[in-house]
C-alpha cells in the first residue's frame, strides 16, 4: 500500500495534528518505510507457533483463594475523618 501525500493529510486529520506541507513528502516516505516493514512481517510463517503472553517462559505463583468475612461497614467508617450517610465525605477537588 502506497502513502501518498493526502494519505499523509487525512492520517493528520484523523489524529487532530498540524502537518507542514513541505514535511508531508517526508512523512509519507517513512510511512511507506513502515507499510514495507509490515509487509515483510506477514511473509514470516508462523505455523505451530503458539501465542504467547509473554516472552520469559515462567508461571507466577498463584494463591489459594479464601474466604472471609468482611468487614462491615460501621467499622470502616469509623477511621475516616468525616463521613455522611454511611459515605466517605473527602475535599472538592473540581471547581
Amino acid at each position: 500500500m502506497a502513502i501518498d501525500k493526502a494519505t499523509v493529510l487525512h492520517i493528520a486529520k484523523l489524529a487532530r495534528i498540524e502537518v507542514a506541507d513541505e514535511a508531508t513528502d517526508g512523512l509519507a516516505k517513512e510511512l511507506n518505510v513502515i507499510m514495507d516493514w509490515v509487509e515483510q512481517l506477514s511473509e514470516v510463517d508462523t505455523d505451530g507457533v503458539e501465542p504467547m503472553t509473554s516472552v520469559v517462559d515462567i508461571t507466577l505463583p498463584l494463591r489459594t483463594d479464601e474466604v472471609h468475612a468482611a468487614v462491615q461497614r460501621d467499622e470502616l467508617l469509623s477511621n475516616a475523618p468525616n463521613t455522611d450517610n454511611g459515605f466517605f465525605v473527602v475535599p472538592k477537588v473540581v471547581e
